[in-house]
């Protein structure tokens, strides 16, 4: 995992670095389901949480986002009433120059030289008014899930707003 704050992957830096199959060792997405709720039935209300700015998304804070909301939802609708949906995907490959730090890191050390860093994770690379998650339920339900995106928007690095459609 990255050692470093995750303030050091939000902004948007150079070209993505997405071609896995000339990498070695790129960690597992954390994300573990991106459709949650009831997958069948139609739901009339969509709340949609989307992104204030564009940045960049890791993995672990998507999933921490999707845990918080759905266990949120799974409490006060039950498990038929909604259907929770990510609609972003980790796709960036995030790398980093790990340096020795302590007694003798000096000797050990390679400071700048190759280094283009290893892979430490994933991303979702979002645009500014990109929809990040996605709530499906009935009009009961409204306040509940709006509940449920703020406290998954509490979770994400960018400011996010929350969309109402019917």
């Amino acid at each position: 995992m990255a050692r470093k704050p995750g303030s050091m992957y939000h902004n948007i830096k150079q070209q993505p670095y997405t071609r896995r199959e000339y990498m070695g060792g790129v960690p597992l997405s954390r994300i573990t389901q991106f459709v949650l709720g009831n997958k069948r039935d139609k739901f009339p209300i969509q709340l949609m949480l989307y992104s204030d700015e564009a940045c960049q998304i890791r993995h672990t804070s998507l999933e921490s986002a999707r845990i918080a909301a759905n266990r949120f939802l799974e409490k006060k609708i039950g498990v038929n009433d909604y259907r929770l949906t990510i609609s972003v995907y980790p796709h960036h490959v995030l790398r980093e120059n790990k340096q020795a730090t302590g007694a003798g890191a000096d000797r050990v050390s390679q400071g700048m030289r190759a280094s283009f860093g290893k892979t430490v994770g994933t991303a979702a690379r979002v645009k500014r008014g990109q929809t990040i998650m996605k709530v499906e339920t009935f009009e009961r339900n409204i306040e509940y899930s709006r509940n449920a995106l703020i406290k998954a928007s509490s979770k994400l690095p960018p400011p996010c707003k929350i969309k109402y459609a019917s």
